[in-house]
């Protein structure tokens, strides 16, 4: 058996080891998604600090200011890595596609949660690179005032966060599956969804009703929230726990119900010819 398991942790890795291959052979992307980000949460660090002057406060607070940076800065390099996670997975089978290798790894030998194990590893160390690399870019020109923050809270929350996207995003892989000429599309109009009630730059408390009950579901809504807790206010583990259990609830539930979708959608795909085709 621990053979067995070896050998599975060894499969697993070699899609590891592909998804880096590819990273380098596409670096020129990878360079403008990382841009990308840094300046789109620069825009929004700098948003915050011109907040006083646009609303006609005029020379207001430092230190509340500071606090009103922070709070957007947490959220939107939270929703990148989460974010992440969700298009890296999401985009499982359009790469696959891309690359004219979808074929071959849906009929090889490979039982299939380790090929999303795989995935998911690797999902996981380009988004942890990706929002440290912009975390630092920021730091340069925004002064980020981390002196209150628990950092232990923020990694659990972190984790947390990351094991529930992972079961949202494989259920998400489906819709490729399922649509060969829209289904990416579709993918990308949940994530939308799913930024848009999370609470990632406002509490979730402006929203309408109707939105409010979607963002009760979401649960980056309770990691950016457990987030700002424990970064802004140092919050330990007793603080964010309740933020923190309905996170480990959605993805206690997510990610048998998306591995679940996923092989039903392959078993259809494969009935139906539309592993190959590409639009």
């Amino acid at each position: 058996m621990i053979a067995s398991a070896s050998s599975q942790v060894g499969l697993a890795y070699a899609f590891v080891e592909r998804e880096i291959a590819l990273s380098k052979r596409y670096w020129a992307w990878e360079l403008v998604w990382l841009v990308y980000g840094v300046v789109t949460s620069l825009s929004v660090a700098y948003i915050g600090l011109a907040a006083p002057t646009i609303v006609g406060g005029g020379a207001s607070d430092p230190a509340a200011v500071s606090r009103f940076v922070l709070y957007l800065l947490v959220g939107t390099i939270t929703w990148r890595f989460l974010g992440l996670i969700f298009e890296q997975m999401g985009e499982t089978i359009a790469w696959e596609r891309w690359e004219g290798t979808i074929e071959s790894t849906f009929m090889a030998p490979v039982p299939r949660l380790t090929h999303l194990l795989g995935m998911c590893a690797a999902t996981l160390v380009r988004a942890l690179g990706f929002s440290v690399a912009i975390l630092a870019a920021v730091a340069l020109f925004v002064p980020v005032d981390l002196s209150h923050a628990n950092i232990a809270s923020a990694l659990l929350l972190l984790g947390t966060g990351a094991v529930a996207f992972i079961g949202l995003a494989i259920g998400s892989s489906v819709f490729p599956l399922l649509w060969t000429e829209k289904g990416l599309q579709m993918a990308y109009i949940v994530q939308a969804i799913v930024l848009l009630v999370s609470g990632v730059y406002y509490p979730t408390t402006v929203l309408p009703a109707w939105m409010q009950a979607l963002s009760v579901i979401s649960p980056a809504t309770y990691v950016i929230q457990g987030m700002r807790d424990a970064l802004l206010d140092g919050a330990d583990f007793a603080r964010i726990w309740p933020n923190l259990w309905p996170a480990l609830v959605v993805g206690a539930i997510s990610i048998p119900v998306g591995l679940r979708l996923f092989l039903w959608a392959e078993r259809y795909a494969k009935r139906t010819g539309r592993l190959k085709r590409s639009g």
